[in-house]
């Protein structure tokens, strides 16, 4: 059993993640210049920026449902792995006069993400209750 503020810390991480993933969802569906030109400097565009999209959604809410927030943390933490790759190797951390403010929240929903995904690594293996798929 955790403890309240343990309970309180897992919970602003997962807030956290999901808000930074969500509010990016407008910029990447609406075809936002600075989404279009990201994914268009990696090779990626309209593709790379819709999938990844919609694998950020799916991750969001995810990350909410205590059942699957390991999950969520695992898909964030991929998505963000390859956002924090292109900004130190195509992208730069700035990117169109951002100040840096894409690439300090990429790491934010990575740090999340990385904490989560091995706090709750147990969700992982867990045994069904007996007698689940029990065809007698």
């Amino acid at each position: 059993m955790l403890s309240k503020p343990a309970v309180l810390f897992f919970w602003i991480l997962r807030i956290l993640a999901a808000l930074i993933l969500l509010q990016t969802l407008f910029f990447k569906f609406s075809a936002a210049e600075e989404s279009v030109y990201i994914f268009s400097t990696l090779g990626m565009e309209p593709w790379g920026r819709i999938g990844s999209g919609i694998i950020e959604l799916i991750a969001s809410i995810l990350l909410l449902v205590p059942a699957t927030t390991v999950i969520g943390a695992l898909l964030g933490l991929g998505v963000m792995s390859g956002a924090v790759f292109f900004h130190l190797t195509r992208l730069g951390i700035e990117v169109k006069n951002d100040h840096g403010q894409l690439f300090i929240y990429a790491l934010l929903v990575f740090f999340s993400c990385a904490i989560l995904a091995w706090s709750y690594r147990r969700q992982l293996f867990v045994v069904p209750p007996s007698g689940f798929g029990d065809h007698r």
